[in-house]
């Protein structure tokens, strides 16, 4: 198992905090919440209760106030577990667009229901027809008064069928292009004119509540602005896409060391021809191959990770991160499937599930066509 030279006395303890909580109150449940589509509230609140929620909220707002390292661990301790269907992910990228972006009065009154896990947050960017270009949104956040009138529909949106605050991304000037994207918190609870559609049926990631959205002149006040100006969000998601695409990496990262540990425990017992799997030579090399991607993976993250915490990570660099570990993560998951045989086709088998659930990776926060064109902008210049 690779060693993340970063993790000290306090994070070993932290995960060790969140591996105990995962076995105990995720583990026995997995199945019958793959059934449901959903992770039930109660989950998201014993989450808050031990502050893996809240782990980098500021501790003036509900948080413990930590480093964004403490929620790596959760990331990876998640996915070591081969589960991608929580949405903690989306819920903590909301936490910090909060925690960077609000007035000290929006913290005071979003974040501590978010650490606690009263409140189950999500972000509705991606709309029908647009996939990845947020400058051409359609949704619109209208003044009126003292209030803007939100209409619109979203889709793909992880947790939104049982969000309570949505960051929603929307044209506030529908004539500005990327100059007129805000972004604006809608709190669904009894929010007349809003309404959840279908919750979609996916390859893989079968817990996750994946949603589509609607807004009917939707209310809300224009204190739910993001911020203090209008016009600001696509700096604002700029801005945050780094730490979004280290999360993606990380789960990467954790989803192929499960891959490889069950695959360990797989051929280690299964027998062909009279000996193990795993006295053959293809399966040795395999897995030799296998445990080196896991490794040179784990030390570039970390080094990401290093960077983003000096605040040195550049966009470029975290589109490489982003795209280079969910090809990892896939290569390695259909090199373990195979060797399971016939088995790693079976739903009943974890190295079935790790496989389906990887192949969004290379879509959602960006796909991976678009980080190769945003490094090759990097590149080629004079």
């Amino acid at each position: 198992m690779t060693n993340h030279l970063w993790m000290q006395e306090d994070h070993h303890a932290f995960a060790d905090t969140v591996r105990r909580f995962l076995d105990e109150e995720f583990q026995p449940n997995r199945d019958q919440w793959k059934k449901d589509g959903l992770v039930p509230k109660d989950f998201w609140k014993k989450a808050g209760e031990i502050g893996i929620l809240g782990a980098t909220i500021p501790e003036e707002h509900g948080g413990l106030g930590l480093s964004r390292h403490f929620d790596a661990v959760t990331f990876l301790e998640q996915a070591k577990i081969g589960d991608s269907g929580w949405g903690f992910s989306v819920h903590n990228i909301a936490t910090h667009y909060i925690t960077a972006f609000a007035t000290e009065q929006q913290k005071a009154k979003w974040l501590p229901a978010l650490a606690s896990g009263e409140k189950v947050a999500a972000i509705a960017m991606t709309e029908p027809g647009t996939g990845s270009d947020l400058q051409a949104v359609k949704t619109t956040a209208l003044k009126d008064g003292n209030e803007y009138v939100i209409n619109g529909s979203k889709t793909f949106i992880t947790n939104g069928g049982s969000a309570d605050l949505i960051v929603l991304v929307a044209k506030t000037d529908p004539k500005a292009a990327g100059r007129g994207v805000s972004l604006i918190i809608v709190e669904t609870e009894d929010l007349e004119g809003f309404s959840v559609g279908r919750r979609l049926e996916k390859m893989g990631m079968k817990r996750n509540d994946t949603a589509e959205l609607s807004f009917q002149d939707v209310r809300v006040p224009l204190t739910n602005l993001l911020g203090t100006d209008e016009g600001q969000g696509f700096y604002q998601l700029m801005k945050q896409l780094p730490w979004e695409r280290l999360i993606l990496a990380y789960s990467a990262l954790g989803a192929s060391q499960c891959a490889l540990e069950t695959t360990l425990a797989y051929v280690r017992e299964r027998k062909a021809f009279g000996k193990r799997i795993m006295d053959f030579q293809n399966t040795r090399f395999k897995l030799a191959e296998v445990a080196t991607k896991i490794e040179v993976l784990s030390a570039f993250v970390d080094q990401c990770l290093a960077e983003l915490d000096a605040g040195t990570l550049t966009a470029e660099k975290a589109a490489m991160a982003k795209w280079w570990s969910t090809d990892v993560q896939c290569d390695v998951v259909d090199e373990c499937l195979q060797l399971h045989g016939g088995y790693g086709y079976m739903s009943e088998y974890l190295i079935s599930e790790l496989y389906t659930d990887a192949r969004v990776q290379k879509i959602y926060g960006g796909t991976n066509e678009i980080m190769k064109e945003l490094i090759a902008r990097s590149i080629d210049v004079d």
